[in-house]
């Protein structure tokens, strides 16, 4: 497995990111690009729990997937309070994701701005996310595989990606958008998961204010160094054949999977890691690999 640093600037012209970025779809981190929002300065734990401490908040950890979970169903709920002081005194799994700013802090949207990267962003979906120290997301790819920039505050955190392009060598589950949950991305056993050697992809750390570029579909791994949170802002996919997935996924995929979760129940979940496995192995035996090691 060759996982490159990704591309560091201090900052850059819309010009520049479309031709640079964009159009070859490459990710890059934007160090510089958000120092003039008072986000810069007051976001961190304390604030967003003085201003958000009694809205309840549903929390995510990394337990195996469970055929009675309903799809992006939160495994606890606790006040954000209670969640910032766990996440100021233990490490905790307990991860929040998906959180829409306009709907539950409106007053954060005065602390940022819709930056100009020359692509038009999806403006009523401002998601925020939350991580203790040492929690980490399963590798996954957004359902209509957008183009993502995130934004990292209070804290540092290890990202992992790999283009759509690496995804017969990933373990990746049927009727799903991640791999299969066994697999530690941040210390992988390439014994058990031979798939692994021949993939190619980016790594980097984010720190307070940085910006993380993430091509259509690209599949991520995060994992907090330290307690923080971060805000992505998207746009749509250009790709046909990227909006074409993003509407598969979003009208059918989600809804056939909770369906058969309800009629085959767990033997469905572990049908389709064991699918996940073979699909992989297949490839493995057909030859036809990266040369990565």
């Amino acid at each position: 497995m060759i996982l490159q640093e990704i591309p560091r600037i201090s900052t850059i012209s819309k010009e520049e990111f479309i031709k640079n970025y964009f159009k070859p779809q490459k990710p890059v981190v934007i160090e510089r690009f958000v120092e003039h929002w008072p986000a810069f300065t007051k976001w961190n734990l304390d604030y967003i729990k003085s201003i958000a401490g009694d809205k309840i908040v549903p929390l995510y950890d990394d337990r195996p997937v469970d055929y009675r979970d309903g799809f992006n169903e939160p495994h606890a709920r606790m006040k954000m309070s209670e969640y910032i002081e766990l996440l100021k005194t233990e490490p905790t799994k307990y991860r929040i994701f998906l959180w829409n700013v306009l709907k539950e802090i409106p007053e954060l949207q005065k602390d940022y701005s819709y930056p100009d990267f020359g692509l038009k962003l999806m403006k009523g979906l401002p998601m925020l996310f939350f991580g203790g120290k040492h929690s980490h997301t399963f590798m996954h790819y957004d359902i209509d595989l957008a183009n993502i920039f995130h934004f990292h505050f209070d804290g540092r955190k290890e990202c992992i990606l790999f283009p759509q392009t690496e995804t017969k060598y990933l373990y990746k589950v049927p009727h799903s958008l991640i791999t299969h949950e066994g697999i530690d991305f941040a210390k992988p056993d390439f014994e058990q998961w031979p798939g692994l050697k021949h993939v190619n992809g980016y790594k980097t750390h984010l720190g307070h204010g940085e910006v993380l570029y993430m091509p259509e579909g690209y599949w991520h791994y995060m994992k907090y160094i330290t307690p923080g949170f971060s805000i992505s802002l998207r746009a749509i996919a250009r790709n046909p054949r990227n909006l074409g997935r993003a509407f598969y996924n979003v009208l059918f995929m989600r809804h056939y999977d909770n369906f058969m979760r309800k009629i085959k129940g767990q033997k469905w979940i572990e049908w389709k890691n064991k699918r996940a496995i073979r699909n992989t192995e297949s490839i493995i035996k057909q030859g036809n690999l990266n040369t990565y090691s």
